[in-house]
């Protein structure tokens, strides 16, 4: 099945991997089937959540867990049977990304994850009662890539690098840093358009 989307132009997909929405998403009822598109060589971890029904729609998702790693999901009864969950390994769950134009604004809606049932491609954006998370989560300071973590460079203090090495090799970090740290913001405008997307 070929697709004429808004940010990938056309693109071919497995009708096997839509999901379906039985009551859209917030904002978007009207849009019931979704595919995931992502790059298997992209190491950014982003992902998107492509319209089927609606082309010109897609959302910038991640794993959770990529950002906060404690991030647990608590959903009422309801909501699991509304997904028909059996499995709890036959679930996954991602949060909607927005990406303004300044990129350090970055963040994801960790209130209100997308739940999908791979059993039977059933998904849903659920808002969970608790307040344990919210729905503007910033985490760009997550993203950044750093030269040496300082365990590593008090490692090299503690081998005897002479003072001058040391300040060499430090001012070396610094500037790698900022390389890195520009290469991650390139790495994410890359994936969206320059309008905010996620909602």
């Amino acid at each position: 099945m070929y697709l004429k989307t808004k940010h990938f132009g056309t693109i071919e997909i497995d009708e096997k991997e839509i999901i379906f929405f039985p009551e859209g998403v917030p904002g978007f009822e009207d849009v019931k089937k979704f595919v995931i598109i992502s790059d298997p060589d992209d190491v950014s971890h982003f992902k998107w959540l492509q319209g089927v029904d609606n082309t010109d729609l897609a959302f910038v998702i991640i794993n959770p867990k990529v950002i906060k790693p404690d991030y647990v999901v608590d959903i009422e009864d309801d909501e699991v049977e509304v997904l028909d969950i059996q499995d709890v390994n036959q679930v996954l769950v991602y949060c909607i990304v927005v990406v303004p134009e300044d990129i350090s604004k970055i963040r994801a809606n960790l209130k209100a994850p997308v739940i999908i049932n791979k059993a039977n491609m059933r998904g849903k954006q659920v808002v969970m009662e608790k307040d344990d998370y919210p729905m503007r989560y910033y985490f760009y300071e997550r993203f950044k890539v750093k030269g040496e973590d300082e365990e590593e460079k008090e490692d090299r203090k503690n081998e005897g690098v002479g003072k001058e090495e040391a300040e060499d090799i430090e001012n070396k970090d610094i500037e790698k840093e900022k390389i890195e740290e520009n290469s991650v913001e390139k790495d994410i405008i890359g994936q969206t358009s320059p309008e905010e997307i996620g909602g």
